[in-house]
């Protein structure tokens, strides 16, 4: 074997020195400098990987998966307890390798998430696997780009905008209990995720869109819905795949055909909403009678120099509010109503609660007004999104030094705020794994750091239709409250998932009994 390396190096000694002297140089050149610049990035990786790996986190490397290798093998469910074991372990951030060349470090404490939220750092490489289905929507941009669209369309979310949603979401809610009624009056269970999911899209289509398509009586898989739940999937799935990370390798796979036809899909849904509000506003002119929407002001929004969303731009930005608008509210809705299913006293102050502010109505409506006036009701909700973190994580990279507990992190560092993990902390919140609505009460939240609860995010890039979503949660939980008295189905299983959102993996099944006091 050595008298064959001889053999090839002298060849190659030999073919050399029967170049012409200029070429020969060029190629001795050209061979040094290739040599030193693989020796310098070895000394880089070296240093690189020394600096990163004497960090706390998983100790288990592949130079494939890097700490991946077991989380592949695990199920959704195992990966999420997976996060909050080291979340636990290390109470103000780890660190785990995605792959043997990106190093991410996960912050779930106020401490070390705080600097990160104030900042307009960019958000992860990770969201450019959204681009073939959100494109530079306000969820992936950065930069000016986010900035101009931010604030361009800060006016669709304010308060004499949101008043008239509350109606719409009331008359969504009317055709989600029906729904209910039927498996109430059958006692029969019924798998809730997914009639919330239709029932939440519907309202954001008519509240961000005017679009109406009676999109709960379509069935109960609605194929937009579908499309957006393989789409979540598929994201986070590539996420935990280092193979994947080029696009024209994933793209060539089967997976990323899937992906793109899924793509096209929700395209043509966006596509046919914003055609037909043009089509209206061409016979109808501006909006009269009905309220200005989203849609109105992104179509219509010009910024200083007089120039306005560009068609592509404005597919990419209703792409966007029709998941956000529909996907995280949805998610939000259904694992309160599971945990108040789950604890029957809480349910009944809930109950008790909505029959005080709603005594004499003819009406089940709740109403603007009744919104603020529901106090248990919204400790309930940020309770629910604290333990079934809606979101539960935030990537974000450095664009400059960021130092947490006497750690510089440099420049181009992926970050990941861990907000499963700081609503999951023992440090942070006493008893983490309990449902106790009383622990956002007044006088128990007043002390606590302002970061402790993030479930929108917070800083500049906080979720622009925060306010817009708790008011339907409250709108819809409300409602159903009213009707019925909620248990959770003894014989279903609940394994929970991360795409994108909190999922569960096979569905949230709950038995319905009609409230005598409602009826």
């Amino acid at each position: 074997m050595e008298q064959k390396v001889e053999f090839n190096i002298m060849e190659v000694a030999n073919r050399l020195s029967s170049l012409p002297p200029t070429v020969r140089l060029a190629v001795i050149a050209g061979m040094t400098a290739l040599t030193v610049q693989i020796i310098r990035w070895l000394v880089w990786y070296r240093s690189f990987f020394r600096f990163f790996n004497q960090l706390p986190g998983e100790t288990d490397f592949s130079w494939v998966w890097g700490n991946l290798r077991k989380m592949r093998s695990y199920t959704p469910d195992q990966r999420i307890r997976y996060i909050l074991e080291y979340s636990k372990k290390y109470p103000k951030f780890f660190r785990l390798w995605l792959g043997p060349l990106k190093p991410s470090i996960f912050l779930h404490h106020p401490d070390t998430m705080k600097t990160l939220l104030k900042s307009s750092e960019p958000k992860s490489p990770g969201y450019r696997f959204a681009l073939p289905w959100l494109g530079e929507g306000l969820l992936v941009a950065n930069g000016p780009r986010w900035y101009r669209s931010r604030r361009l369309l800060t006016p669709a979310f304010h308060f004499d905008i949101l008043k008239p949603y509350n109606t719409i979401s009331n008359r969504a809610a009317d055709v989600l209990l029906d729904k209910m009624s039927v498996h109430a009056v059958e006692k029969t269970s019924m798998e809730i995720y997914s009639s919330v999911s239709l029932c939440t899209l519907d309202v954001i289509l008519q509240c961000a869109m005017s679009y109406k398509d009676d999109i709960q009586l379509k069935g109960e898989s609605h194929p937009y819905v579908q499309a957006v739940m393989q789409l979540t999937d598929m994201w986070s799935e590539r996420g935990r795949n280092p193979l994947f990370l080029l696009d024209f390798i994933y793209f060539l796979s089967s997976r990323g055909r899937k992906f793109k036809a899924h793509c096209d899909f929700a395209h043509s849904v966006a596509d046919n909403v914003i055609k037909a509000r043009k089509e209206r506003l061409e016979k109808e002119g501006p909006p009269k009678k009905r309220h200005l929407d989203f849609l109105d002001i992104l179509l219509t929004a010009r910024d200083e120099s007089g120039k306005g969303f560009t068609p592509l731009e404005i597919r990419s930005e209703v792409d966007t509010f029709m998941f956000e608008g529909h996907d995280t509210t949805a998610s939000a809705i259904a694992w309160t109503l599971y945990s108040l299913a789950q604890h029957q006293h809480c349910q009944q102050k809930v109950q008790e609660e909505l029959d005080s502010v709603l005594a004499g109505r003819q009406s089940d409506d709740i109403e603007w007004e009744d919104l603020q006036k529901l106090e248990y009701l919204t400790q309930v909700i940020k309770e629910g999104m604290r333990l079934h973190c809606t979101v539960p994580f935030i990537g974000r990279q450095l664009t400059k030094p960021m130092t947490i507990e006497d750690v510089t992190l440099p420049a181009g560092t992926w970050c990941s705020l861990n907000i499963i993990g700081l609503h999951h902390n023992p440090l942070v919140w006493s008893d983490p794994e309990t449902f106790d609505p009383d622990r956002f009460h007044p006088d128990n939240i007043k002390d606590k750091d302002i970061y402790a609860f993030v479930p929108f995010s917070a800083g500049p890039r906080n979720c622009i239709g925060q306010h817009f979503a708790l008011n339907e949660q409250k709108v819809i939980i409300g409602r159903i409250l009213r009707k019925f008295l909620l248990t959770v189905d003894p014989k279903h299983k609940i394994q929970r998932k991360i795409a994108a959102v909190m999922r569960p993996d096979t569905g949230l099944r709950l038995l319905l009994t009609p409230r005598p006091a409602a009826v």
